[in-house]
């Protein structure tokens, strides 16, 4: 790399990681601009999936706070993380790179409308237990360990946008707060990460000046998004991630 495209790949970490403790897609900042140094897309993937370590975990630090309580929680759905991202490390060297390039801008829009909606949802589940008089589970029950496994698939896969998925599958099936979900979804996302890493040092080729670069950026953003975050009101929050999910559709299907 040139002294340019380094500077670019960092400040490219920097937001990524910002973008990523709040909302998600910060992939979508960083994967085009390693490209544009020249490095085949499976790199760069892998690459990118190993740098944003540091920031998911910077930015899980960050909020560490609203995690209080939910030790049970995410260790249970880190499983299906970990199964789903292993599974989707698989896919990443086994499919086309271009495999998933249909679904996955219908995977965000679906996600982004269950945010919008998130609010009325929420409140009829809410009813619908108050006429039952059935608890609501702190865990989210078999669907949320599915959805989220799932969705870890293509975190292992790709990554981009997976923090929206879920944040929409917390956001039905959880009675939590916008933050306190934020919150578990950093954590999540560091456990897709890494799991994927970790598989890929023993299958795939890393570009180690990429992945540096884009460690130390990610950490320092994680830190800067995870202060800014915490301080947006729920309805803030839930607009900033339809707004950056609808641009991250936009760049999948013009890119």
């Amino acid at each position: 790399m040139t002294p340019l495209e380094m500077v670019a790949v960092c400040g490219a970490g920097v937001s990524a990681g910002a973008v990523n403790s709040v909302v998600g897609s910060g992939t979508l900042i960083t994967f085009p601009v390693l490209l544009a140094t020249g490095l085949p897309p499976v790199t760069a993937t892998v690459s990118n999936a190993l740098g944003l370590i540091p920031g998911s975990v910077s930015g899980a630090i960050g909020y560490r706070r609203e995690l209080g309580g939910q030790r049970r929680r995410i260790l249970r759905l880190g499983v299906g993380a970990l199964l789903g991202s292993v599974t989707g490390a698989a896919l990443l060297l086994a499919l086309p790179a271009a495999a998933f390039e249909t679904v996955v801008p219908v995977l965000v829009g679906l996600a982004l409308v269950l945010v919008v909606l998130q609010p009325v949802i929420g409140a009829k589940v809410r009813r619908r237990r108050e006429r039952t008089g059935r608890p609501a589970r702190r865990d989210g029950g078999p669907a949320l360990f599915v959805g989220l496994m799932l969705a870890s698939v293509y975190g292992g896969y790709f990554a981009a946008a997976q923090g929206i998925i879920y944040m929409a599958l917390m956001g039905m099936l959880l009675d939590e707060p916008l933050q306190r979900l934020n919150a578990a979804k950093n954590v999540l996302v560091a456990v897709v990460n890494a799991v994927a890493a970790l598989f890929f040092l023993f299958v795939a080729e890393f570009d180690w000046t990429a992945v540096a670069l884009i460690a130390v950026g990610s950490a320092l953003g994680g830190q800067i998004g995870a202060r800014a975050g915490r301080r947006l009101r729920p309805a803030v929050l839930r607009a900033l991630i339809v707004a950056v999910g609808t641009v991250s559709i936009a760049q999948m299907l013009l890119g």
